[in-house]
C-alpha cells in the first residue's frame, strides 16, 4: 500500500494516522470536513480537499482524480450540524432517498457502499493504529468497589440495548438506576446530565453497538473523557476491549490516578473487574 484516502473530522486522531502513514512510507489523499477537521493536517498529508458535511461528489471526484482505491473514515462530528450545517449534493441526495433510516449506521453504511461502487474501499479505522485499540483488564491501581461494578453490569446490558438500535454508546448508572443515556449530544454531555444526578455515584458505560460496522464510528476515550468525569465526579469507566479507541492511554490513567476513578476495560461478556 503507498497510497490511501482519509476522510477526516476533527479530533487527534486524523493527525495521528497521518504520521503513522508518512512512518510507513504511505500517501495520503485527505478529504478534509470544513470547520471539524484540523488545519494542521494539511502539512501532513500528500494532498488536502476541504469539503462540506453531505458533498459526497466532491469527495468522490477527488479520490477517483487521484487514483484512490481505498480509504479510511476517522474522527469525530458534531452531529447537531447533521441539523445546521450540511450542504447535500445530488449524490447525498441519492443516497438519503434509498435509507430506511437516517441513524448513525445507516449514514455511515450508505455513504461506505456508495464510495465503494466508485472503487473506493473502506478500510478499518485502525489500519495502521491497531495500537489504539483498548487492551483488557483494569487499567488502574484502584478496581471497581461492589457498587461499581453491579452498575457497570448493568449500565453494559443497557449501553448493548440502546446500541442496538443505533442510539447511541453511552449511559452513566448510579445506585442502579440509569442516570443518562447518549442522544446526539454526544458523549462529553452524557457524563455531565448523569453524574450531575448520581452526586459521587455515578459510572460511564461507553461500548460498541452490538452491529457496530468496526471500519468506522468505534467508540474512542481519552485524556478529554477523564477530565469531564473528573468535573462530573463520575467515578469509574467502563469500555470494551479491543473494540474502543484510546487516546493518550498513559496520560489518560495517571489523571484517572489521581482523581481515584477506576478504568475497565471488559471483553464482551466477560467479568467486570477483579478477575481480568
Amino acid at each position: 500500500m503507498n497510497r490511501i484516502g482519509l476522510i477526516a473530522g476533527g479530533g487527534q486522531f486524523p493527525i495521528l494516522f497521518a504520521k503513522a502513514a508518512a512512518a510507513k512510507g504511505c500517501g495520503v489523499w485527505a478529504a478534509a470536513l470544513v470547520g471539524e477537521a484540523d488545519p494542521a493536517l494539511a502539512q501532513l498529508v500528500t494532498a488536502i480537499e476541504w469539503v462540506r458535511l453531505g458533498q459526497v461528489g466532491k469527495l468522490i471526484r477527488f479520490f477517483t482524480r487521484n487514483a484512490i482505491g481505498e480509504a479510511v473514515m476517522l474522527g469525530s462530528v458534531t452531529k447537531t450540524k447533521l441539523f445546521t450545517d450540511v450542504r447535500p449534493d445530488f449524490k447525498a441526495l441519492a443516497l438519503v432517498v434509498r435509507m430506511a433510516h437516517t441513524h448513525d449506521d445507516g449514514i455511515l453504511r450508505s455513504f461506505a457502499g456508495a464510495l465503494e461502487k466508485e472503487g473506493i474501499r473502506i478500510k478499518a479505522s485502525t489500519l495502521l493504529l491497531p495500537e489504539l485499540l483498548a487492551p483488557a483488564g483494569c487499567w488502574t491501581k484502584r478496581r471497581p468497589n461492589a457498587a461499581e461494578k453491579a452498575d457497570m453490569d448493568l449500565g453494559w446490558r443497557i449501553a448493548k440495548q440502546i446500541g442496538a438500535l443505533d442510539v447511541g454508546q453511552c449511559v452513566v448508572v448510579g445506585g442502579g438506576s440509569v442516570l443518562a443515556v447518549e442522544a446526539i449530544d454526544g458523549t462529553d454531555a452524557t457524563i455531565r446530565r448523569g453524574a450531575g444526578l448520581g452526586k459521587g455515584h455515578a459510572v460511564v458505560v461507553k461500548v460498541c453497538k452490538p452491529n457496530q460496522d468496526l471500519r468506522f464510528d468505534m467508540p474512542a476515550v481519552g485524556v478529554q473523557t477523564i477530565a469531564t468525569m473528573t468535573a462530573a465526579g463520575a467515578t469509574a469507566l467502563m469500555i470494551e476491549a479491543q473494540k474502543a479507541v484510546v487516546f493518550d492511554r498513559d496520560q489518560m490513567i495517571r489523571l484517572a490516578e489521581s482523581a481515584q476513578i477506576s478504568i475497565v476495560a471488559r471483553q464482551d461478556d466477560g467479568p467486570t473487574g477483579e478477575d481480568q
